[in-house]
């Protein structure tokens, strides 16, 4: 016979980072299902040099490498990076920004819960500003892409930048929904106009709207699970939702449905999967509703005024910074502390 109170162990670190990685599964397997499985390469690419880079940081720091490795902190980074570029970004490329991620942005602030900076972003960041042609090849999703390479090709491109005779790159890749977007708002084109194009569904982009709804699904056991609260998703997915909305009623021709960015780029991977990072993110619930209203923000400004298609990475690290001076502010009074006497 059991008797109450039943109280249930916490999770370990593992435990908790394990959950995330094991969330991202329905997002991973409808981003294989319409843009092919060369996103296993670059996720399989990335984690084998996260926890490389994660054992050689450790040694020359004297650390012990295995209860560190096994946190699965590292293969998380690894993985949020790789779903952050194109999947047929070429190897080096990918090791390039994971290590980075790792050596840079985690350990030489002295690991798990001593960096500010959301590693994956800081990964994304600095690839997306060294390398930017490399990181605008994105994969067309299959009925929509003049030629499909098979896995094979796939891996031969990623590994010696090779394609059949026949074929180009632009054959098989295209620009991002929201580089679409904004490439022919610059050329006066009316936000009606351009959703008619093939690429769009009915969210977002054709693919790209059902990998966000994969990664919803996710993100939906994260909160379930609760590993992570509902303030920042609901704060940044809602304030992202007004914002656009504003901007659409206002004038419906230049600035698209709120939907449109729930659904596209990296709004919904952002909301749940890295802005909710509790290393980086503030521990006061009130500073987590402000954290991601900011990061909204910035994200809508970056995607609509800025120079990059999507703002998610650049809003994320903007608002990392702001994170000491948000929790400041928003730290509840002492129990039992009484006021200055005047």
């Amino acid at each position: 016979m059991f008797f109450s109170p039943f109280i249930s162990k916490p999770d370990s670190v593992a435990q908790i980072m394990l959950k995330v990685i094991l969330a991202l599964i329905p997002g991973i397997a409808l981003y294989v299902w319409y843009f092919g499985p060369a996103i296993l390469v670059s996720i399989t690419l990335a984690s084998i040099t996260a926890l490389a880079t994660e054992a050689a940081m450790l040694k020359l720091r004297n650390r012990p490498i295995g209860p560190f490795l096994k946190d699965n902190s590292a293969l998380l980074t690894a993985w949020l990076l790789a779903l952050s570029i194109p999947p047929l970004a070429p190897w080096w490329l990918v090791v390039v920004g994971t290590a980075f991620a790792i050596a840079i942005a985690k350990q030489l602030y002295g690991g798990l819960g001593n960096n500010p900076f959301n590693p994956a972003m800081v990964g994304y960041a600095v690839l997306i500003i060294s390398f930017p042609v490399h990181m605008t090849h994105w994969l067309a999703p299959q009925g929509l892409v003049l030629a499909e390479l098979s896995f094979a090709q796939q891996l031969q491109y990623i590994f010696s930048g090779v394609l059949p005779p026949s074929l180009t790159l632009d054959a098989i890749s295209m620009a991002t929904p929201l580089d679409t977007l904004k490439t022919h708002l610059h050329l006066e084109e009316s936000v009606q106009q351009i959703l008619n194009m093939p690429i769009y569904g009915h969210l977002g982009g054709q693919g790209s709207e059902m990998v966000a709804l994969g990664f919803l699904i996710g993100g939906l056991y994260l909160l379930a699970s609760r590993i992570i609260s509902w303030h920042i998703p609901v704060a940044y997915l809602g304030s992202l939702f007004i914002i656009a909305a504003i901007f659409h009623l206002v004038d419906p021709t230049h600035y698209v449905a709120p939907l449109f960015h729930l659904f596209s780029g990296a709004a919904i991977l952002g909301a749940f999967f890295i802005l909710t990072d509790p290393v980086s993110s503030p521990t006061t619930n009130k500073g987590r509703l402000i954290f991601a209203a900011g990061a909204a923000f910035l994200t809508y400004m970056i995607r609509v005024f800025g120079g990059f298609p999507d703002g998610v990475a650049f809003a994320t690290l903007l608002m990392n910074i702001s994170v000491p001076l948000i929790v400041l502010y928003t730290q509840p009074k002492v129990f039992g502390k009484k006021g200055k006497q005047s």
